[in-house]
C-alpha cells in the first residue's frame, strides 16, 4: 500500500465518505451528472431504499475462518463478485479516469468495463493495462460505426462486449440543464465560479491525456471537436432497434456477450434467445425511465425466468458490501458499480478507486461471516430475514 492509499485508508471508511469528498473536489455539474437520476428521481431513490429494506439473518457458531469471495464473471475468474460498470465521461471526474479505473480493477482482479462515451479510448486503455477489460456500446443508427467499434474491441482483446439496451431514447436528467452541463459545458456565472473554486480539478482535466470522446474522435467525418462529437452522438440513439439488431451484434462478436438494461422477465427470455451469455438487471442507475421498479425488486423474477441458462448480473444502488451480499442472496452472479466508482475516482483517482474496492470487499467479507456464510458459493436467500 503506497502513501496515498494509506492516507485514504485512515480517513475514508465508506462509499459515503468517498461521495462526500467527491462533492468537495469536483464542480457541482460534474458531481450531479453522477449523483442524479431522471425526472423526479423516484427510481433512483427506490434503488437504494429497496436494498436497505432487505434485512439479514445473523447466524453464529459457523466456521467462517476462511471465507472465499472468488468466483467467475462472464467466464473469467475474479477475486470477488464485482465489476466496474461502464460510465460515460469518467475522464472528466479525474484526468485519465478510465485508465486509472482499469488499472485499479486489474490490480484487484475484477473486470473493468469501458464505455463507448469514455474520454480515454479503447486503445488508450489497452496500452495502459495488460489485463483484458470489457467494452460497452449502444445500438447506433450508424451500424457501420457499431461494426467498427466491435472490430476495435476485438483488436483490443476485450474479454466481453456489453450491449446497453435501455438508451433508445434519452430520459431527462433535470439536474444537468439546471447546472449548465453540456458537452462542452455551457458557461454560466454559477458554474464558472464553481470551477474557479476547484483549481486542482481544472488543472487535472486540462492536462489529462484527452479532453474529448476518445472512441469517437477522428471517426465521424474526421471530427475531433467535442461539441461536434457530442451533437453527433445525440442523433445516434436508435429508437427503431429491436432484437434482430441484437442478433446482428451477436453474429459479429466472437466473445462473451452481456446485455445490459433488463428489467422484465420476458425481456430476459428474449435476451437468451438473442444469444446473451449474461444479462445485467439494470434501470440505468435511475437515469432513464423514472417510475420503473428498483432493480433489486425485479431481480428474483428475472433469475427465475432464465432458469440458470445465462449469468444474471446486478446493477443499481450498490453502495456497500452489504448491498453486494443482498443482490447475491437474491440470485445475482455478480454486481456492478457505476456511481460509487465515479465518486471514488473523483475523490482520489486510482487510490480512490482502490479504496472503494477495499471497502466493498471488506464489508462483503464481514457480512458473510456474520450471516454464517463461508463464501460466495454458499450465498442464497437463507441469508435474508423474513418480513
Amino acid at each position: 500500500m503506497d502513501s496515498g492509499q494509506r492516507a485514504f485508508a485512515t480517513v475514508i471508511l465508506s462509499i459515503s465518505d468517498l461521495r462526500d469528498l467527491a462533492r468537495r473536489r469536483i464542480p457541482r455539474a460534474i458531481f450531479d451528472y453522477a449523483d442524479g437520476g431522471s425526472y423526479d428521481e423516484r427510481t433512483l431513490r427506490r434503488n437504494a431504499e429497496d436494498l436497505d429494506a432487505l434485512r439479514f439473518r445473523q447466524r453464529v457458531m459457523v466456521d467462517v475462518s476462511d471465507i472465499s469471495l472468488a468466483t467467475t464473471l462472464a467466464g473469467t475468474p475474479v477475486s470477488m463478485p464485482l465489476a466496474i460498470a461502464p460510465t460515460g465521461l469518467a475522464g472528466f471526474f479525474h484526468a485519465d479516469g478510465e485508465i486509472l479505473g482499469a488499472r485499479a480493477a486489474a490490480a484487484f482482479g475484477i473486470p473493468f468495463c469501458l464505455s463507448t462515451m469514455s474520454i480515454c479510448s479503447l486503445e488508450d486503455v489497452r496500452a495502459a493495462t495488460p489485463q483484458p477489460f470489457w467494452f460497452q456500446q449502444y445500438l447506433m443508427k450508424d451500424r457501420g460505426f457499431n461494426a467498427e467499434l466491435i472490430e476495435r474491441a476485438i483488436a483490443a482483446r476485450c474479454s466481453a462486449l456489453v450491449l446497453t439496451l435501455d438508451l433508445q431514447v434519452l430520459g431527462e436528467r433535470r439536474r444537468d440543464p439546471r447546472n449548465g452541463l453540456s458537452i462542452p459545458p455551457r458557461l454560466t456565472w454559477r458554474n464558472a465560479f464553481d470551477m474557479a473554486r476547484k483549481p486542482a480539478w481544472t488543472a487535472s482535466v486540462l492536462f489529462g491525456k484527452r479532453r474529448t470522446f476518445g472512441n469517437l474522435v477522428g471517426r465521424i467525418g474526421g471530427a475531433s471537436e467535442i461539441r461536434t462529437l457530442a451533437e453527433w452522438s445525440q442523433t445516434q440513439f436508435d429508437a427503431s432497434a429491436d432484437w434482430r439488431d441484437v442478433e446482428w451484434v451477436r453474429s459479429r462478436w466472437p466473445g462473451k456477450l452481456i446485455l445490459k438494461g433488463i428489467l422484465d422477465p420476458e425481456d430476459a427470455r428474449l435476451a437468451l434467445a438473442a444469444g446473451a451469455d449474461a444479462i445485467v438487471v439494470s434501470n440505468h442507475g435511475g437515469r432513464q425511465l423514472d417510475g420503473a421498479p428498483s432493480t433489486i425488486s425485479v431481480l428474483p423474477g428475472i433469475v427465475a425466468a432464465v432458469e440458470g441458462r445465462c449469468e444474471v448480473l446486478f446493477d443499481g444502488g450498490i453502495r456497500s458490501g452489504q448491498d453486494v451480499a443482498r443482490a447475491l442472496a437474491l440470485g445475482a452472479r455478480g454486481t456492478l458499480i457505476g456511481k460509487s466508482f465515479l465518486f471514488a475516482l473523483a475523490a482520489g483517482g486510482e487510490a480512490g478507486v482502490t479504496r472503494a474496492l477495499e471497502i466493498l470487499r471488506n464489508e462483503l467479507r464481514v457480512t458473510l461471516a456474520l450471516t454464517g456464510t463461508p463464501g460466495v458459493a454458499h450465498v442464497g436467500p437463507q441469508m435474508l430475514a423474513g418480513p
